[in-house]
């Protein structure tokens, strides 16, 4: 690594802004799944009276995902909500110092998420476990996608709280995007 540090960290952060896109539109198209098989779901069963035998099940697993997903978007664009009583007034620094306090609840959690969603993954692959419906879907890999999913969110976390440090010591802060 013999080039700038800085260039090599924006790159990095570029990597990560665009997994977090990336992910952004696999929760959208999950949604766009959910909204058009929900759709089907109830026509076929009032108005052609016919039982899906997977649908639900799917759409089951696509919500799942959707969460997993879905945290590493809503933190590249600081969509999580926040108490404004006490974050909405302050200054940058006091709200770059709110956001590290709260970091290390964010860390703890996804750290048991990761660790235990790991554990339930592989305890689901050994066992084989499936859904308990006519057509039997392996659960691992939707086990598999919380630690993931987790993993995502935690870059992301990262990537803030080293933000929230440099506003906090540096006299000149980096930008807001």
């Amino acid at each position: 690594m013999g080039q700038n540090p800085v260039i090599f960290l924006r790159g990095v952060e570029k990597l990560i802004d665009a997994i977090a896109e990336a992910a952004g539109w696999i929760g959208w198209l999950l949604v766009l799944y959910c909204m058009v098989l929900g759709v089907t779901d109830v026509f076929l069963r009032y108005v052609m009276n016919q039982q899906s035998l997977w649908i639900g099940t799917t759409m089951q697993a696509a919500m799942v995902l959707m969460a997993c997903v879905g945290g590493a978007y809503a933190i590249k664009y600081d969509a999580f909500v926040k108490l404004d009583v006490f974050y909405a007034n302050a200054s940058r620094r006091n709200r770059a110092i709110l956001d590290i306090v709260t970091s290390a609840i964010s860390f703890l959690f996804l750290y048991v998420l990761i660790t235990k969603g790991i554990d339930a993954a592989q305890l689901s692959l050994r066992l084989g476990q499936v859904t308990p419906t006519a057509v039997p879907i392996p659960l691992y890999p939707i086990k598999a996608a919380i630690p993931v999913g987790a993993a995502l969110v935690l870059i992301m976390l990262i990537r803030n709280f080293v933000r929230n440090v440099l506003i906090v010591v540096a006299e000149h802060p980096p930008e807001e995007n």
